[in-house]
């Protein structure tokens, strides 16, 4: 594995574990202390995190990482012989699907839906409700997408 590759697996690999470590974090306190709130509190604060978490370093870092392992699965293709490339494709598939694709096919929505509702309406929380339970059992799947794809980068520089 060359300099310049080796420099972007590892970087894919730290920063796929970081977005990982940030689902980690709502699996396992985040979304349980907003669920010990009222509805209408615990809605308004995800409410709230939904539109700052729209920062620059969070979504250099979520798609950024993503963009890197769209170019590491064509590296990965092009280098079809060497020892790392299937570590490099596997990795990549893995985060685009469990990162990227499911934050925009499963979470956004529901992020969506839930910022049109008003916290302190039955409604909001009768969303709420679900949303806490569904939001979190699906980024679960983000965690480990994360972090199974920060492992195997570590396998492909191995490999490597």
């Amino acid at each position: 594995m060359d300099g310049l590759l080796f420099a972007l697996t590892l970087a894919t690999a730290v920063s796929a574990g970081l977005v990982g470590g940030v689902f980690f974090a709502f699996s396992n306190f985040v979304m349980k202390a907003l669920g010990r709130l009222r509805p209408a509190e615990g809605a308004a604060a995800m409410q709230s995190i939904n539109i700052t978490v729209l920062t620059p370093a969070f979504m250099t870092a979520l798609f950024g990482t993503g963009l890197a392992c769209l170019v590491l699965i064509g590296w990965g293709f092009a280098d079809l012989d060497e020892p790392y490339a299937g570590w490099l494709i596997a990795a990549g598939a893995i985060y685009l699907i469990g990162e990227i694709a499911l934050t925009g096919a499963y979470h956004v929505p529901r992020n969506n839906a839930l910022a049109r509702v008003d916290p302190e309406s039955e409604e909001g929380a009768r969303i709420w409700r679900a949303y806490v339970v569904e939001w979190t059992r699906m980024n679960h799947a983000r965690t480990a997408a994360g972090l199974a794809a920060s492992a195997l980068l570590a396998v492909a520089l191995q490999a490597g």
